[in-house]
């Protein structure tokens, strides 16, 4: 079972959306039919166009969801990691850590998204790019608790350490790639 758990959504809608959520994360956004999704999902063709209208409606669906159920875990395994600032901006990468080594890890999926739907005006695009400006804002507002001197360029920094992170543990370095981001932020940081 994947650590990121979405909250279950009942009737028709929740079972689409929970089985486009498990296979378009397992197999991908272009490699899952609508076909597949239906079937997964145990409901009629009309009833996915019903409460969705289109897959692009769908995938932006499970975005949204994923973007709250990924920030919902992230925020609440931060605060757990440690009480004060600055060693939670170096927990983040134990947080990560723990996601890349957990079953079912296929890296970001709204990195995997971007990269498959990289096509101009596609109507989940802007959901990946408000995730991920949620990710370094949130990275920021550490550093600047931190009372570290520009936390903005930090901010952005510990963003690409993260990221790169992710998809080095994506392919194939799994949690050895937040213990080398982690070592690198804590350089950045002047904690090393």
């Amino acid at each position: 079972m994947e650590l990121i758990q979405a909250p279950n959504e009942p009737g028709a809608r929740g079972r689409i959306l929970a089985a486009a959520a498990r296979l378009f994360y397992r197999q991908g956004i272009r490699s899952t039919g609508i076909d597949q999704v239906i079937a997964e999902a145990a409901v009629a063709k009309a009833s996915l166009y019903a409460h969705f209208g289109s897959k692009d409606a769908l995938v932006t669906a499970w975005l949204e969801q994923r973007d709250r159920a990924w920030f919902a875990w992230f925020d609440r395994a931060v605060l757990e990691v440690a009480s004060e600032p600055l060693p939670r901006l170096l927990g983040v990468f134990d947080v990560l850590g723990r996601w890349f080594g957990s079953e079912g890890f296929r890296g970001c999926a709204f990195i995997n998204s971007a990269l498959e739907l990289n096509q101009p005006g596609h109507p989940s695009l802007p959901i990946v790019a408000r995730h991920a400006a949620q990710l370094e804002s949130r990275l920021t507002a550490l550093a600047r608790e931190a009372g570290l001197p520009e936390p903005e360029r930090v901010g952005r920094q510990l963003f690409l350490l993260v990221e790169g992170a992710v998809v080095c543990a994506a392919i194939g370095r799994g949690p050895e790639a937040a213990v080398e981001a982690r070592a690198a932020a804590a350089r950045l940081l002047g904690v090393a």
